[in-house]
């Protein structure tokens, strides 16, 4: 019996985790509650295992003041890959955490729950374009597939930290006088504290540096790009047409020929010279695609996951 359920969805980034509570009531959702709690760090990290216990215990808290008691959960987490033990581990993690019986939880990547979001029963794919990139789909038939999204030291093409680093490796050019100089390079600079290009290689092997901080570069290389710098609309090209062949790929594969696209994530919502990008690739690809607003989120997706645990 799925009628009159209370379930829990948790979408668990490494700032927050945030957790919808939703009755599912015939056929259709009503709200319970939304919260926020403590964040996660990969679950093979030190303290990563605490640290996704008490991100699910306080998001759960901050959602659900009056105790509701839960039938079943699912959470989307960065890093948890389908089909391997660490999902599993994370899937009786959530059921220790909530007291749950192990069938009635799912735990995946938060790619996964973002799809089921935007695409809850329908075919569909879902670009994410943050400080990492990732794209996945869906078809008619259930099987899903994603491509891309293997970490920024090997798969960033796409991503706000791809066009903040190509930015930075063009600025070097710039001050060495292989490309002719100007003001994007000491814009970029800027926002990093930088003088020299000595600075610049010494900032970049700190032991605290974080490709978030190369990401909040995006902004400034497409804006050049929009402005009509030759050099910054070709990074935003090449990045473009990483996310348009990361689409192909899995349209491909899920025999998709006029596939619908969602966009996620920052770089993707925020930089229209980026979505102009990967549009003029998938054109040049020859793919029928289109884009459409969907309004479902991860923590939605994820409580259509629970729900079909029950």
């Amino acid at each position: 019996m799925r009628d009159a359920l209370i379930l829990a969805g948790f979408d668990a980034g490494q700032t927050h985790c945030r957790c919808k509570l939703s009755r599912w009531h015939n056929g259709h959702w009503q709200a319970l509650g939304e919260g926020k709690g403590s964040g996660v760090s990969h679950l093979q990290a030190s303290g990563g295992e605490t640290r996704f216990l008490e991100a699910i215990r306080s998001s759960l808290q901050a959602a659900n003041p009056s105790g509701w008691k839960i039938a079943a959960a699912a959470v989307g987490a960065s890093g948890v890959e389908q089909g391997t033990a660490l999902q599993d581990r994370a899937r009786e993690l959530l059921a220790t955490g909530l007291e749950l019986p192990k069938e009635h939880c799912i735990a995946t990547g938060d790619e996964r729950t973002a799809l089921r979001g935007a695409f809850p029963s329908d075919a569909g794919i879902v670009l994410i374009s943050g400080t990492g990139m990732i794209v996945v789909g869906r078809n008619n038939s259930g099987l899903e597939k994603r491509c891309g999204g293997w970490g920024w030291q090997l798969d960033g093409a796409g991503a706000a930290f791809d066009l903040g680093h190509q930015g930075l490796q063009l600025s070097l050019r710039m001050a060495d006088g292989r490309l002719p100089d100007g003001p994007l390079r000491n814009q970029l600079w800027q926002v990093l504290g930088c003088r020299t290009a000595a600075e610049i290689k010494a900032f970049v092997v700190q032991p605290d540096y974080q490709p978030a901080q190369l990401a909040q570069l995006a902004p400034i290389v497409s804006a050049a790009a929009e402005a009509g710098h030759a050099e910054a609309a070709a990074i935003v090209d090449r990045s473009g047409a990483a996310l348009a062949e990361a689409v192909q790929a899995v349209a491909s594969s899920l025999g998709l020929t006029r596939p619908v696209l969602c966009a996620r994530g920052g770089a993707l919502l925020n930089l229209a010279p980026l979505q102009q990008a990967v549009d003029a690739s998938l054109r040049q690809r020859q793919l029928e695609a289109h884009w459409d607003d969907r309004s479902g989120d991860a923590c939605d997706g994820a409580l259509t996951l629970a729900l079909e645990s029950c």
